[in-house]
């Protein structure tokens, strides 16, 4: 292929998938969802990655408002505010600023009346963000589940199943707090399904899991927790419902609405979008083996959308490290690598994937691309490197990272895939 033509495709790639992470701007998406101005005090609190850019929105919409309030955000991912403050922490494993900043949220919710309001920020990341242990259970002991979650292959809903049972401000336990004050919820989606209750652990949000079904979970991926930990789990209590907060939930992104972003972009560059969902999960590697045979069907036969074509999906993926250890890379990179090698050079099929949130788990990077060539201009083994995790440096070396930097919205995984 043509020189001009694989930088042609590059920047297609990059387009759509940009397209998608702005169709999720805070400022716009915020705009469209914001109630009534309040009568009496305005207290905002919130959590996730795109958290300050929404305050920061807030404020420019409501400046004849007396705003106050506390949102913690992942380090980096700070906006400029003058009167709610923003806290930096740490993610995907809380630190003490986590523990902070919930201590801080908890004491500005306290002793409202109903003539108050509290709005919350809410999106993905927020779950790590947020860390207010129940009694018996220390910043430490709360740091080793999420270490453990992260490396066992469970689910985002599974992971904050586990979350909410420890936690004195997930599962709707923040909006108890603010109680008798009206909160209205205002969320950037980054989960499967848009579930309120599952985005940053729900903490204005009443909670259906329970303990039980925490415990399942714990044993079906066996994981090995502290003996505190497991102690408070064994100690049920009762969840909080929606008889007991007056919940007013407004989902102002989705990845839904990403996607379609991105297929209106594709569709004025010539190529028939298809999205294949929201919200797929599994095993990167293996979503990665089957989007190429998806792809190789669209060019052999036509299906099941003829080409010139773009696959558009979403979700989010996970990677099950087990005991062996790993290199660098997230789960839009390994998807990425494994595309690749089920592809084995491929002509006409190019892919980018990465995190709209421009952090592809712990790295520096959104994600990657893959070109028909990925594999067979460099010497290094691809497969091994698979099966190390390392697919970032395998995409570095490539020089074929995408770095966004902090994008500060979230509305999970964008996977796009052309097939000419």
């Amino acid at each position: 292929m043509a020189q001009h033509d694989d930088s042609a495709l590059r920047g297609a790639l990059t387009e759509i998938f940009m397209a998608a992470v702005k169709s999720a701007d805070p400022h716009e998406a915020l705009l469209k969802a914001l109630p009534e101005k309040p009568r009496g005090r305005c207290i905002v609190v919130g959590a996730g990655k795109a958290s300050a850019a929404m305050a920061a929105a807030l404020e420019a919409a409501w400046p004849d408002v007396d705003l106050q309030g506390v949102v913690v955000t992942r380090y980096g991912h700070a906006a400029p505010t003058q009167k709610i403050r923003i806290v930096e922490a740490a993610h995907p494993v809380s630190d003490a600023m986590s523990e902070v900043a919930s201590m801080l949220m908890m004491e500005q919710v306290k002793n409202l009346t109903a003539d108050d309001c509290v709005i919350a920020l809410i999106s993905g990341g927020g779950s790590s963000l947020l860390a207010l242990p129940r009694k018996r259970i220390t910043l430490a002991d709360k740091q080793a589940v999420n270490k453990a979650l992260l490396k066992s292959g469970a689910t985002i809903n599974e992971m904050n199943t586990v979350r909410k049972q420890l936690s004195d401000i997930k599962g709707g336990r923040l909006a108890l707090a603010a109680r008798p004050a009206r909160v209205i919820t205002l969320i950037i989606s980054d989960v499967p399904g848009d579930d309120p209750q599952s985005i940053a652990s729900g903490p204005t949000v009443a909670d259906s899991s329970t303990t039980e079904e925490a415990l399942e979970i714990i044993a079906r991926y066996g994981l090995d927790l502290p003996e505190p930990v497991m102690r408070v789990m064994r100690t049920p209590r009762a969840p909080v419902t929606p008889a007991d907060i007056d919940e007013d939930i407004r989902l102002i992104a989705t990845p839904s609405g990403a996607l379609a972003a991105a297929a209106e972009v594709a569709r004025r560059m010539g190529y028939t979008p298809l999205i294949l969902g929201d919200a797929l999960e599994g095993e990167s590697a293996q979503l990665g083996i089957v989007m190429a045979g998806i792809a190789k069907s669209v060019k052999q036969h036509g299906l099941p959308v003829k080409g010139p074509a773009v696959l558009l999906s979403g979700g989010e993926t996970t990677v099950t490290i087990g005991d062996t250890g790993c290199g660098r890379g997230g789960r839009n990179t390994e998807f990425l690598l494994a595309l690749a090698c089920a592809l084995k050079g491929e002509e006409g099929i190019y892919a980018i994937a990465g995190d709209s949130d421009g952090i592809d788990g712990t790295e520096d990077a959104a994600g990657a691309i893959v070109t028909p060539d990925t594999l067979s201009r460099t010497t290094l083994d691809a497969k091994a490197m698979l099966r190390g995790h390392d697919s970032y440096s395998y995409f570095a070396a490539l020089g074929d990272l995408v770095v966004t930097g902090p994008t500060l919205t979230n509305v999970n995984d964008i996977r796009v895939v052309v097939v000419r």
